[in-house]
């Protein structure tokens, strides 16, 4: 059995044997099948924070303490609104893990708004979400159990990039990632119910060894409680911070096959259009092509824009597939009497996103539609 950093320590008991490790390193791109329809999902990305605790070496979306964004609960509304009229379903709160002590400014602020920690706040925002009409996605990082539990109930769906179970330089420094701290996230989010988005990071130093860990740890947590959604296969990109080469197409072709035959079939292998090509990973397995927006760019990955609807459905044409829309939460997870339009809540979804989902006016009518596509 593979020994993953930082498992102990976070008190993550993740299975990952030698023989499912060798299996999953032999898939090649001929073992898997092409998907029946790729979905996408349209969204808002909203930047609660630019502040982080880490300083990865290939990420530009931290900003150093004394630079680091806030924004306003103003900026959340605007952003939501403009996003809920462009037709979006979606907000997608991102930001960086829980800036620690050297952002006083950060803090000031926070406690200026009347809030105690980033976390307390992004409750605000997702609130902020629903009142304009789409349904909050949150992918704050590391969380414990208490701040996820604050904020699962005004959230359809959260996630956290799992990147990599391997001790990469990439994440090096004095506030290195630790690999078990993310597995205790996910772990703790199928406890607490929470339909989740994770995925893989690749070209960051990680081995092909690294990369079966990764999947296959990912299963072991599905496994367990039912709630991982989706996974990304994502290629780190060059930007201002990172110049090394991207994966090779062959690369991304061998890992994106490697999920879709480790992963279960519920779960579905995402990769995102405006960093990967797509078309070329078609046949490997791909069924979700993410959260794009109409709006906003990805602030993530500020150099890469997002590709418009008609590029998405080119893809999908191209692989000979429909496209269809999808709301932040996968149709697996929600209360049968939401799509008719009764407010119900289940072990997935609460009754506050129920309610949102079965309400009447254009909220409502825009995430059933979608449903019913």
């Amino acid at each position: 059995m593979s020994s993953i950093p930082g498992a102990d320590e976070y008190g993550v008991d993740v299975d990952v044997a030698a023989a499912d490790r060798e299996r999953a390193l032999a898939v090649r791109p001929g073992d898997v099948e092409a998907a029946d329809e790729l979905t996408f999902a349209r969204n808002v990305f909203v930047p609660l924070t630019t502040a982080c605790r880490y300083t990865c070496t290939y990420c530009t979306y931290y900003d150093p303490p004394g630079e680091a964004s806030l924004l306003s609960p103003e900026a959340v509304r605007e952003t939501c609104r403009t996003g809920a009229e462009a037709g979006c379903t979606e907000a997608l709160f991102t930001f960086g893990d829980d800036p620690d002590d050297r952002y006083t400014e950060v803090h000031d602020q926070l406690a200026a708004w009347g809030h105690d920690s980033i976390h307390e706040y992004l409750r605000e925002a997702c609130e902020i979400a629903l009142e304009e009409g789409l349904l909050p996605h949150a992918n704050p990082g590391d969380q414990t159990r208490e701040e996820l539990a604050a904020v699962a109930d005004v959230n359809a769906s959260m996630g956290v990039m799992l990147e990599t179970t391997a001790d990469v330089r990439a994440h090096g420094g004095p506030r290195a990632k630790n690999p078990g701290q993310r597995l205790h996230t996910i772990d703790v989010a199928g406890e607490l119910g929470v339909p989740f988005t994770t995925g893989v990071l690749v070209g960051i130093g990680e081995d092909w060894g690294d990369r079966a860990d990764s999947l296959l740890a990912i299963r072991d947590l599905h496994e367990r409680h039912g709630h991982v959604q989706e996974v990304i296969v994502q290629p780190v990109s060059p930007n201002e911070r990172w110049d090394r080469e991207p994966p090779s197409e062959a690369t991304m072709r061998r890992v994106v096959a490697m999920a879709r035959a480790v992963l279960p079939d519920e779960v579905a292998v995402q990769v995102p259009p405006n960093l990967a090509d797509a078309r070329a990973l078609l046949d490997c397995g791909v069924e979700d092509l993410g959260g794009v927006s109409p709006v906003t760019r990805d602030h993530v990955n500020p150099d890469y824009a997002w590709p418009a609807l008609r590029e998405l459905e080119a893809i999908a044409e191209h692989g000979g597939v429909p496209l269809r829309e999808r709301l932040p939460v996968y149709e697996r997870f929600l209360p049968e009497g939401v799509r008719d339009g009764d407010a119900m809540a289940n072990e997935w979804v609460s009754e506050r996103v129920g309610r949102a989902i079965a309400a009447d006016g254009d909220a409502g009518e825009r995430f059933r539609a979608v449903l019913a596509d």
